[in-house]
């Protein structure tokens, strides 16, 4: 039976930042996970991360995938692939299932950090070929580079049926609608804008009633429901689809924290049992920790650092690190950690109606209801400011841990202040250069640049732009506003893409000056 100092169980985010924590002090540490290829979630994304520079923000998520395990490799750390693990015992022994058979292995201290499986709705044709998790389809799309379907209906407004609905958009498949039976989005205000405004409709307080088919999807229906989540009679509407994307939450991975022995808890929500777990992630076994979403479901930014608690905490319950070493890295883990845990959609907020940000400005109803602002409310937010010449429109109107945008101004006419969930400001003394820097850095793509005369009573509006073919300078296609309704005629004045973008193009095109302040985003073709 090999042995190691620790053994972590699952190479996502929370495993490998565990990991390289831990090896970083002087453990001998392995890794199992029962994929081939190391990064759990993290190389599916292909967004730009939130945060701080320190949370690895406006970073893609393959990107800090790739850093991680660069980090873990320089480190020593022995990562198993294609290893599940099918047996965890108390006394922290690991059996780990190989090709050539099964191997038995033991760990002086433990993480576990299995992360956490898609939840599924039932209804009527729910079987039928062409319903799938959004993890599914985003998995099909970033890692096989297969599309899920042509015509597809997102069933859950988070954040991942927000992010993988934009990049289902980004592969070339029509996104028909985004439904969800709460009544208010459930994931970033950003995230939900950047999709509504290239068309997408949004239903809220609706849910599916049946897909339809009979060897696989041809159709769905969907219904409103009322109070007491019951379809109203008459409000089914039906969509031509061939694919239902369904992401409504997640469920923590903890068979093998139960098969060891752990204490577990179900949480208020009666989301399934939690392990009850210390600070630091140690379980009611000495030195066994959960880390990331097997503890509780949150972004991959805070599964990161959590991770890294847990590494650090093994190495000082084993001695490689003495208290005041560890007391030091932990206190600094745990404020960066806290950093993000605050804002609208910190833990304690969760499932609440907030109706003021921290500025004390009202948040936005529309947005919640409609997936974007309305026009009459963009004005009240401080990135917001009419000037004349080139200026950034900052349309940042949630409490969100995110500053990227604050560091990438070179003349800093952009400013968060030390409490990264502030909204933006937009700081009209400095003089903006039009560098693009902020557009391309947001990881919300709600920063926009506009100059409000360029001649001939035309103004220009730089939108940030992820979408293949590129346009070319000359086009003329039709401005969206922020619903996705077409407004004007626009023509595309300049496109810019550089490495600093990371992948995201700079589309600037003028339309009629009295429209700058609407129009969002620019499609091809005239408009209809």
């Amino acid at each position: 039976m090999k042995r190691y100092d620790l053994i972590v169980i699952g190479a996502g985010p929370a495993g490998l930042s565990a990991a390289t924590e831990a090896a970083s002090h002087g453990l001998r540490v392995a890794v199992f996970d029962e994929n081939a290829r190391p990064g759990g979630q993290l190389f599916k994304q292909i967004h730009k991360f939130f945060g701080s520079k320190e949370h690895k923000a406006k970073i893609r998520g393959y990107d800090i995938g790739r850093e991680l395990l660069k980090e873990a490799e320089s480190l020593g750390v022995e990562v198993f692939l294609n290893a599940p693990v099918i047996g965890l015992y108390a006394e922290k022994e690991v059996v780990a299932r190989h090709a050539d058979g099964v191997r038995h292995y033991k760990g002086d201290t433990v993480i576990v950090a299995t992360g956490a499986s898609e939840n599924m709705l039932t209804f009527e044709g729910w079987t039928l070929p062409g319903v799938m998790g959004a993890g599914a389809a985003q998995t099909m799309m970033n890692i096989n580079r297969v599309t899920p379907g042509e015509r597809v209906l997102m069933l859950g407004s988070g954040n991942v049926g927000l992010v993988v609905g934009y990049q289902l958009i980004q592969a070339g498949c029509e996104l028909v609608a985004i439904i969800d039976a709460a009544p208010r989005v459930g994931g970033y205000g950003v995230h939900a804008a950047k999709v509504a405004r290239t068309g997408v409709p949004f239903y809220l307080s609706h849910t599916v009633v049946r897909a339809e088919g009979t060897d696989r999807v041809t159709g769905v229906t969907i219904g409103e429901v009322d109070a007491s989540w019951q379809i109203i009679a008459g409000s089914e509407k039906h969509f031509d689809v061939d694919t239902i994307c369904i992401a409504v939450g997640l469920s923590p991975s903890t068979q093998l924290l139960k098969m060891a022995g752990a204490d577990m808890a179900e949480p208020a929500a009666g989301a399934g049992f939690l392990p009850v777990c210390s600070a630091t992630g140690e379980t009611s076994i000495s030195g066994l920790y959960a880390s990331g979403d097997v503890s509780g479901i949150e972004e991959a930014s805070s599964a990161m650092i959590e991770g890294r608690i847990s590494g650090v905490a093994a190495a000082g319950k084993l001695g490689f690190a003495d208290a005041e070493t560890v007391e030091t890295r932990l206190n600094a883990l745990e404020t960066a950690l806290s950093a993000l845990h605050e804002g609208l959609f910190a833990p304690r907020n969760r499932g609440k109606s907030v109706p003021l940000t921290d500025e004390g400005i009202d948040n936005s109803q529309h947005l919640l209801k409609n997936g974007y602002l309305a026009d009459d409310e963009v004005a009240k937010y401080p990135g917001v400011k009419r000037v004349s010449g080139v200026h950034p429109i900052i349309e940042c109107t949630q409490n969100i841990p995110c500053n990227p945008c604050q560091d990438a101004c070179p003349k800093q006419c952009i400013k968060v202040g030390a409490n990264i969930v502030a909204l933006p400001v937009f700081d009209e003394t400095s003089a903006c250069i039009g560098c693009g820097q902020c557009v391309a850095a947001c990881s919300g793509q709600s920063i926009f640049l506009v100059n409000d005369d360029i001649g001939d009573n035309l103004a220009s509006v730089t939108i940030p732009y992820e979408f293949l073919p590129l346009p070319e300078k000359g086009d003329v296609g039709t401005a969206l506003d922020r619903s996705g309704t077409p407004i004007c005629a626009a023509t595309v004045t300049d496109v810019r893409a550089a490495k600093a973008f990371d992948h995201t193009s700079l589309l600037t095109f003028s339309v009629p000056r009295d429209e700058y302040m609407r129009a969002r985003f620019w499609k091809k073709g005239a408009a209809v």
